[in-house]
């Protein structure tokens, strides 16, 4: 059951990672998260289920996604729509594309080979070595892209978008670049996800982009003061103990059907700690 859930972490951690592109980075409010997730996950798992290769039905779908993230992309930078309604577009988008990618609202896969299945080892430690191997090539590319010039260039472009423009830089096509990028590693996640469980649904990316602001909230909440390296490391701690969190709500017996319900109250309740611990700190130095 720990594995099981360990394993579920990491997957759901690559999500983090590619939100953390958009959200902290950029400081874009990207809701093509819901659409490029589910996405990734149907492309993948349709292209298995005709023979794909896994590993060449895993990077289509991460070709998916970074198409997901150009079209809000443009929409935000070349027709000027704001930035929630570019994303809310794409992600109803994405529904049809599905659709008609699997021809269904669901499709399994059953009878098929997964890209856990090329480790020798059983079921869960498969799974767990794929994460961990997936998590660490997203955060070793992400490190090595943001220490470039490029990256320093995107970093600065969301950090003060109007100074990056007196230096030069193209602000436009660094936040395209960023939401491609960023809805690509969304989409990888959704691919594996999709492959570990099984099967895609169009609905699958309902409320995910919650359960990934929790895995960068509860790893902002747990650590502080850190470099770049150790907060991708801190989106990954905090989306394995977000699922820990969950379990623990399912083992209380708590209602299965409500767990969008308990991934919004922990999230909340997570982004009230640092403002509460303000007003307790503030409080003890007052009555001192």
């Amino acid at each position: 059951m720990i594995i099981s859930i360990i394993s579920q972490g990491l997957l759901w951690s690559i999500l983090g990672l590619g939100i953390f592109m958009t959200f902290r980075i950029l400081n874009f409010p990207d809701m093509t998260t819901e659409g490029s997730f589910p996405l990734g996950g149907a492309v993948a798992v349709t292209l298995i289920t005709k023979g794909v290769n896994p590993f060449l039905a895993t990077i289509a779908a991460i070709l998916a996604g970074c198409l997901a993230g150009l079209a809000t992309g443009l929409l935000y930078t070349k027709g000027k729509i704001p930035t929630l309604l570019s994303g809310i577009l794409v992600m109803t988008s994405c529904h049809s594309l599905m659709l008609m990618i699997m021809g269904r609202a669901n499709l399994g896969l059953l009878g098929t080979k997964q890209i856990q299945d090329a480790l020798p080892f059983s079921t869960d430690i498969n799974q767990l070595l794929t994460g961990v191997i997936f998590v660490l090539c997203v955060i070793v590319a992400m490190l090595f892209f943001l220490d470039t010039k490029l990256g320093q260039a995107y970093i600065a472009t969301g950090d003060n978008p109007d100074m990056a423009r007196s230096f030069g830089i193209n602000t436009g096509r660094m936040e395209l670049m960023g939401l491609m990028l960023s809805n690509g590693v969304i989409a990888l996640a959704g691919a594996l996800i999709a492959q570990q469980e099984g099967y895609a649904d169009v609905s699958r990316g309902i409320g995910v982009i919650v359960v990934g602001l929790a895995s960068l909230i509860i790893g902002e909440v747990l650590f502080k003061s850190l470099t770049l390296a150790e907060r991708l490391v801190t989106i990954v701690v905090g989306a394995i103990a977000y699922q820990f969190l969950i379990w623990g709500v399912i083992a209380l017996g708590f209602n299965t059907s409500y767990l969008r319900l308990y991934s919004a109250v922990i999230l909340a309740a997570c982004l009230m700690i640092p403002v509460l611990k303000n007003k307790l700190f503030k409080g003890v130095k007052l009555s001192k």
